[in-house]
């Protein structure tokens, strides 16, 4: 099957949905499908092999200077490569990065007006390069807030069009009021002309159901795949060491709750008796982002505790894999409702149990594995309690860690993704 995967660039931080899109394209070509994953606004970023095109369609200097001066909605093609250079595109998502969603509001409108708002001519560039180059049996979009282009796709590609749910409403719930009404009505909108929705677990399906207004059984669910190394296969879930550490992987950023994490941990090293533990803290750093984590050492200085804290880059996959095995227990406690949840995957694969709020797609993942315990959202005590019993109870660690490594090896590798990801597809491309 031809599949053209059109995915976002996230201005040069590692994304949870920019990896998914990346493990899946690789299986699938694996597989022996031509799927071309197709990066708009900048390049992707991802710590296996990157399987995207070179070239970067919507890139974000044009899309942002078409949506200020008039004169960029004209300019001829051979101008608009040279702004769409990847060196180009990686040195301003640097500053990029830096810009709060809510001054986003008026060039995600236009963007979701497709051939009506102020960047249709990057709609024709796409759909010539598809027409002269691929011609897809189906495309998708890997998320619905590129949806803009549906119409004019389907009018001239001719082609089943899928939307991926694997976190659009982070984005737009950070918009301001009445720019996100705007958006999720013009995205309603355009999910009447596509075939078909994959979401990333039965918790986001039936929330974006409600979120989008898209009727629930036009809505699969996927569940994420990791690609699994022999490394992997073979993880010991055997105790680390002597010192129990307890461990945090993802994008260092308030939503991602390291704040919770570092209370709990305060909590946990002050109550009577505690156990001698640390914790490891990993995952992409932003610069916007620099001084809530200094915000959160500074907590632990004042608590004395800085001797047993340890922040560690992981800039590939292999660092990633070694710093996930050095740690007895791992902890996320996002603040908002995940749809996801990778790095539960690559913790359990490298036979680490965890904790988490008993929010969004956490229950469903901890009830398909058994690898971890849940608590109550926001609540630090509450993760500082269930830390506590499980550095105290090595066994019920061993469990748990087995568990989940178990669950991840038979149903949630790349491969089972991909095979079920073609079952949605053909069905579409059938119907």
């Amino acid at each position: 099957m031809r599949i053209a995967y059109i995915t976002s660039g996230a201005a040069g931080m590692f994304c949870g949905s920019c990896m998914r899109d990346n493990t899946l394209a690789a299986e699938l070509q694996r597989q022996g499908h031509d799927a071309l994953l197709i990066p708009t606004f900048t390049p992707i970023r991802t710590d296996e092999a990157n399987v995207s095109q070179s070239r970067v369609f919507f890139g974000g200097i044009n899309v942002y200077l078409q949506q200020k001066l008039s004169l960029f909605r004209w300019t001829p093609r051979w101008l608009d490569r040279l702004l769409d250079s990847n060196w180009l595109l990686r040195y301003v998502s640097r500053f990029a990065s830096r810009t709060p969603y809510s001054q986003l509001g008026e060039l995600t409108l236009s963007m979701l007006r497709g051939e009506m708002g102020n960047q249709a001519k990057e709609i024709d560039k796409l759909i010539d390069w598809l027409e002269a180059d691929h011609r897809p049996d189906v495309i998708v979009l890997t998320n619905v807030l590129i949806s803009g282009m549906v119409h004019r796709m389907r009018d001239r590609l001719k082609v089943p069009v899928v939307g991926s749910l694997q976190g659009d409403d982070i984005f737009l719930d950070m918009l301001p009021k009445p720019a996100r009404k705007q958006a999720i009505d013009l995205i309603n909108a355009h999910c009447s002309e596509m075939q078909g929705f994959i979401a990333t677990s039965n918790y986001y399906a039936d929330y974006m159901s409600e979120y989008l207004r898209i009727p629930r059984e036009r809505i699969d669910v996927v569940q994420p795949g990791i690609k699994i190394s022999s490394e992997k296969r073979a993880a010991s879930v055997s105790d680390r060491g002597a010192l129990t550490t307890i461990g945090y992987f993802a994008r260092i950023c308030p939503e991602k709750g390291l704040h919770h994490l570092i209370d709990a941990f305060i909590h946990l090293k002050a109550s009577p008796g505690a156990p001698p533990c640390r914790l490891r803290v990993s995952g992409w750093l932003g610069e916007s982002y620099r001084g809530y984590f200094e915000e959160q050492k500074t907590k632990l200085a004042s608590a004395n505790l800085l001797r047993d804290f340890e922040h560690v880059d992981c800039p590939d996959h292999a660092s990633k894999d070694r710093f996930m095995q050095s740690l007895d227990v791992m902890s996320v406690p996002t603040t908002y409702h995940e749809p996801k949840g990778l790095y539960l995957l690559e913790a359990w694969a490298n036979g680490v149990p965890v904790v988490q709020p008993a929010h969004g797609a956490f229950p469903e993942l901890i009830a398909a594995t058994g690898g971890g315990v849940l608590v109550p959202p926001n609540d630090p005590v509450a993760l500082a309690d269930a830390l506590r019993k499980l550095i105290e109870n090595p066994a019920e660690r061993r469990r748990l860690a087995q568990a989940g490594h178990d669950a991840v090896i038979a149903n949630f590798t790349a491969e089972t993704m991909a095979r079920n990801t073609l079952k949605v597809l053909e069905r579409v491309v059938r119907g």
